[in-house]
């Protein structure tokens, strides 16, 4: 039985710095942030674009998931809206899948600490503020478990999914 992972939350809670963590401590694991797939100059979100990366996501998902090399398959994405993680779960094969769909919280305070640090590192511009905050709250509506990050180390979030 193989264990699909799916990580969503705000832009700069920790998505991605957890899930590469927790590839390493995991045996046979393998990662995928679907930024990866959808990462594009200039960046549009149309109807096309959206269907086109869920289409990507779900694809790579599907090969790792039919992939005897890997008992562990770690995705992560802002995923804000129920009806993103229902369409992607929708088009798994998860029949022999034990999927934990956990949302990464944050409060603002922490959210903003974080974000001006990827800012002053050139990784984020300062118009993802605002955006990140926003979506806050929308995690608090999702049929996830949520693991509050604010004051966290990357270790401590990753023991806490690894103890579900």
């Amino acid at each position: 039985m193989k264990t699909l992972y799916l990580i969503g939350g705000t832009m700069g809670v920790g998505k991605t710095a957890v899930s590469q963590q927790l590839k390493k401590d995991l045996n046979n694991s393998v990662f995928l942030d679907g930024d990866w797939c959808w990462d594009a100059n200039p960046f549009q979100v149309t109807d096309e674009t959206k269907t086109m990366v869920v289409h990507n996501i779900c694809y790579l998902l599907n090969s790792f998931i039919h992939c005897s090399a890997y008992e562990n398959v770690i995705f992560c994405w802002v995923m804000h809206e129920q009806s993103i993680i229902d369409g992607i779960i929708n088009e798994l094969d998860t029949e022999n899948c034990i999927v934990k769909k956990i949302s990464l919280t944050v409060d603002e305070m922490n959210l903003q600490q974080r974000l001006k640090a990827d800012m002053a590192r050139n990784i984020r511009t300062a118009d993802v503020i605002d955006r990140s905050v926003a979506r806050i709250p929308m995690y608090q509506a999702l049929d996830t478990i949520k693991i509050e990050t604010s004051n966290k180390t990357v270790r401590e979030i990753v023991d806490e999914i690894m103890a579900l």
